[in-house]
């Protein structure tokens, strides 16, 4: 399939059912442009539940369910009945929405297409967590038109994470061997080239871990950016049961997740496989089971 930036770029400045804010939208447009603003106003909305205590705050039960919601317009939603200010407005950690990487990731690439930005949220592995092992992550990427390259921001770090993790970079501009996108892990291990075991999260690691997150990431590249837990496809067989062909595939998926804007038309293309696509139901994974999710925007 024939591309060229401008219809790559056109298609990543528009909304997805998940990105689309809804009734947000007018504030969305009085939003600065900017990226370390946006990054700002994303920190001042959301809180990360992992890393709540560092915040002094310790989340009540009730308001755990804040982390299953999927799309920006249901994240808006919830955050002003916790806090009705103006989205601009920092909220005190216990008045921000409660969310994870994929929140912060997907909420700055919806404001960045709302603006006619370029903008991606991308799943992967994060080296800059825990040294020496790649951590499950988001983070957004977008079009920097005065460099002509996409950009990694990781629009979580606000300046209490980047003192903690002591971190050797600018999170406005990521560098691509901190964060590592899925199909990148995925295919330094086929090769060889590094443990597989040290990728994941907690004590579930391994291929099959990055496996889902390569058919995530394939899913996000065209604009269904889901939640980490959220499995379908080709992330719900077992080792066993997922032969040649499907490895072929995520070998396939791999390398375009990983190419230039040259690879788009086949990255529209490939996620047609009913094995990638996301489907009108998938299974959410919880601490008490497995929840089937229908998603009325597929």
């Amino acid at each position: 399939m024939a591309n060229d930036d401008s219809s790559v770029l056109a298609y990543y400045a528009k909304s997805g059912f998940m990105t689309d804010p809804g009734r947000h939208a007018a504030a969305f447009g009085a939003m600065p442009r900017d990226i370390a603003a946006l990054c700002e106003i994303v920190q001042g909305l959301l809180l990360h539940i992992f890393w709540a205590p560092a915040y002094g705050f310790k989340p009540p039960t009730e308001r755990e369910d804040e982390v299953q919601l999927r799309s920006v317009a249901e994240m808006l939603d919830r955050a002003l009945v916790i806090d009705p200010q103006a989205l601009t407005v920092a909220r005190p950690p216990a008045r921000r929405l409660l969310g994870n990487c994929r929140h912060f990731s997907t909420l700055v690439c919806a404001i960045l297409r709302h603006q006619g930005v370029p903008a991606r949220a991308r799943c992967g592995f994060g080296a800059y967590f825990n040294r020496g092992t790649f951590e499950d992550h988001w983070v957004c990427e977008y079009w920097n038109h005065r460099q002509g390259r996409w950009t990694l921001v990781d629009a979580q770090l606000d300046a209490k994470q980047r003192q903690i993790l002591n971190l050797p970079f600018d999170p406005l501009d990521v560098p691509r061997d901190q964060f590592i996108v899925a199909g990148r892990g995925w295919t330094a291990c086929r090769r060889g080239e590094s443990d597989p075991m040290l990728y994941g999260i907690f004590d579930m690691r391994g291929l099959w871990f990055i496996r889902g997150n390569v058919v995530r990431d394939i899913a996000s590249l065209n604009r269904v950016e889901l939640l980490p837990w959220d499995g379908w496809g080709l992330m719900a067989k077992k080792d066993s049961e997922s032969g040649a062909e499907d490895t072929a595939l995520l070998d396939r998926c791999a390398a375009l997740s990983t190419s230039g804007n040259e690879a788009f038309g086949d990255l529209r293309q490939i996620y047609e496989d009913p094995r990638l696509r996301v489907p009108r139901v998938i299974d959410s994974f919880r601490l008490n089971g497995v929840e089937k999710i229908e998603l009325p925007g597929i």
